[in-house]
């Protein structure tokens, strides 16, 4: 199967928020030809022109399904009420993107198997929506679904192991690091559940690691996350996504470096 290189747009939300059409194009300028938007219910046509303008498609998106409101990972959020399943592929169709991905849960919810069953039954319940559309759900984790361990298994494989086979997930790799689990291993153990992942670097250098937003993140094959080996590990693999939660270089030149990395050993 080929693996199609992407970029989270998360990575260029300053710049996205001031100029949509201009950063997407500075994007497609950079080599993707792939993106995965966040927060794009609000402005799912005003994005489709300026993907359509730029050159680009939205295989994958990211949207909360399982969540009534956003909690940041430092603890603070927003009490918002988030779009409905429904409203979510809505605007997915819009994009033409063909699977959206709950991005976020909070640790909070990570500390019973139970509270784990609840989570699997919301993207479950969501992925039925989503499934009359023809837009599949998929959950992207960070480090506290590996940090949370139950009977020797991860909350994250807890969860793949109540998700109903349609739902899929998206790796990051990163994080998958950051809570202490071998990203290859992992990738091996949930098969052909793992569509897409997050191919994010970094040093895990322990001086850098307390930081929120992470100081560590570096383009990929410059830190010490085994992208490639976990990529070979995924046997179901479609999307390598190009992700920089913080960076404080040159963040173009940080992308555009990740996206050669990507395509020269992992894309098909």
């Amino acid at each position: 199967m080929t693996i199609q290189t992407s970029i989270q747009l998360f990575t260029i939300k300053d710049q996205l928020e001031a100029d949509l059409e201009g950063s997407l194009k500075e994007v497609a300028a950079r080599g993707f030809t792939a993106v995965e938007p966040y927060d794009f219910v609000r402005r799912a046509q005003p994005m489709a022109d300026a993907l359509q303008s730029a050159g680009l498609t939205a295989p994958s998106g990211h949207a909360f399904l399982a969540s009534q409101s956003f909690v940041n990972p430092d603890g603070s959020g927003t009490t918002l009420p988030v779009p409905s399943p429904a409203e979510v592929f809505a605007a997915a169709k819009v994009l033409g993107m063909g699977t959206v991905i709950d991005p976020y849960t909070e640790p909070a919810r990570w500390e019973s198997v139970e509270q784990i069953q609840e989570t699997a039954r919301l993207l479950n319940e969501a992925a039925e929506i989503g499934a009359t559309v023809g837009v599949r759900v998929g959950y992207h984790n960070h480090a506290h679904e590996l940090e949370a361990v139950f009977d020797g298994v991860t909350g994250l494989e807890v969860l793949a192991g109540l998700l109903d086979e349609r739902v899929v997930l998206e790796v990051d790799l990163y994080w998958v690091a950051r809570g202490g689990v071998d990203p290859v291993a992992l990738l091996q153990r949930l098969g052909d559940r793992v569509i897409a992942v997050h191919a994010k670097d970094g040093t895990l250098d322990p001086a850098l690691l307390a930081a929120y937003p992470p100081a560590d993140q570096v383009p990929a094959g410059e830190g010490t996350v085994p992208l490639v080996e976990a990529i070979a590990a995924a046997p179901a693999l479609e999307l390598a996504i190009v992700e920089f939660d913080h960076y404080e270089g040159d963040l173009w030149a940080a992308v555009e470096r990740s996206r050669i990395y990507l395509d020269e050993k992992v894309a098909g």
